[in-house]
């Protein structure tokens, strides 16, 4: 594995709160915990943005991506509905997280809270290439739903 140095400033509202780590050896991405005030309840269906108290310098060629726990989205239906969220390398403001009750009970964020999950990740350029037609593959234009549900 690679490892990338990623300036990072705690905001006064997350001077008390951990960094982002990796709960293991081999963890793709670190937890980000709620630095908010007081406790944020969201109904069934509501969203709402929460803020992480940090601010962070990526390297150029590097994104940092804001995903779903799973533990919170498996057992309380919480999700962020811009999955993955991108942070670009040149964006300095706080690191907040859209985060959506779609469970069928409210939920309540408390400050630390584990909320998300940061991976910093390596990004491709592109450079359009255009053509006057594509290869040929065997899906061709198929597209959802084409290759079937499994065997």
């Amino acid at each position: 594995m690679t490892a990338v140095r990623v300036a990072v400033v705690r905001l006064p509202h997350a001077l008390d709160l951990a960094l982002p780590a990796y709960a293991s050896a081999f963890s793709a991405g670190m937890d980000l915990t709620a630095a908010i005030t007081e406790p944020v309840t969201l109904a069934p269906g509501e969203r709402r943005l929460i803020a992480t108290g940090l601010q962070i310098e990526l390297p150029p060629g590097h994104e940092a991506q804001v995903r779903p726990r799973s533990g919170l989205a498996l057992n309380h239906g919480i999700t962020l509905p811009n999955s993955p969220g991108t942070i670009d390398a040149d964006y300095r403001g706080e690191v907040s997280v859209i985060v959506a009750n779609m469970g069928s009970e409210p939920f309540t964020i408390t400050r630390g809270m584990r909320i998300a999950q940061l991976v910093v990740a390596p990004v491709t350029r592109v450079i359009w290439a255009e053509a006057a037609s594509l290869g040929a593959t065997a899906r061709g234009a198929g597209g959802f739903g084409s290759t079937g549900v499994g065997d």
